[in-house]
């Protein structure tokens, strides 16, 4: 297995890692112990610096597949479109439209303002897009620890 492979698994890894630990274990965690408007702004903190680090490993795990899936391509005549070229770049999709589209627009229904979706809904779509995030990562981690 060539070091390329070991680190897209690893990258991958830490990835589903992070949030599991950032959506099951911190932002529940920091609703059990503080008053809920901190909580609520140390959830934003971490959930952006989560985004951050998630565009960082979207990133690098699709330049490693596509050059996985260029060679696969030269070699037998395969695809330069894999499964897991796709769930990066859904994961990619997520974040940029959870952090860059709907948490501007919870922080501006928070403050009364903005428009027709309530904080309670798009806190939702926030959530659910989240949640389908760490699945399609999961699911990332779990296709490359299993290739050869």
């Amino acid at each position: 297995m060539s070091f390329s492979s070991r680190l897209q698994q690893l990258l991958a890894a830490m990835w589903a890692g992070m949030l599991l630990a950032v959506g099951g274990v911190a932002a529940p965690s920091l609703f059990a112990v503080l008053e809920r408007s901190l909580a609520g702004q140390a959830a934003g903190r971490i959930f952006a610096m989560e985004a951050y680090i998630s565009l960082v490993m979207a990133m690098a795990l699709f330049f490693f597949e596509r050059q996985r899936t260029r060679q696969a391509a030269l070699q037998a005549g395969q695809s330069l479109m894999s499964a897991e070229l796709m769930l990066v770049m859904g994961a990619l999709f997520a974040t940029v439209l959870g952090h860059f589209a709907l948490s501007p627009m919870i922080v501006a229904a928070k403050a009364g303002q903005g428009g027709s979706l309530s904080f309670g809904t798009l806190h939702a779509m926030s959530s659910s897009l989240f949640l389908f995030k760490g699945v399609l990562v999961l699911a990332l981690a779990w296709r490359l620890t299993g290739r050869r």
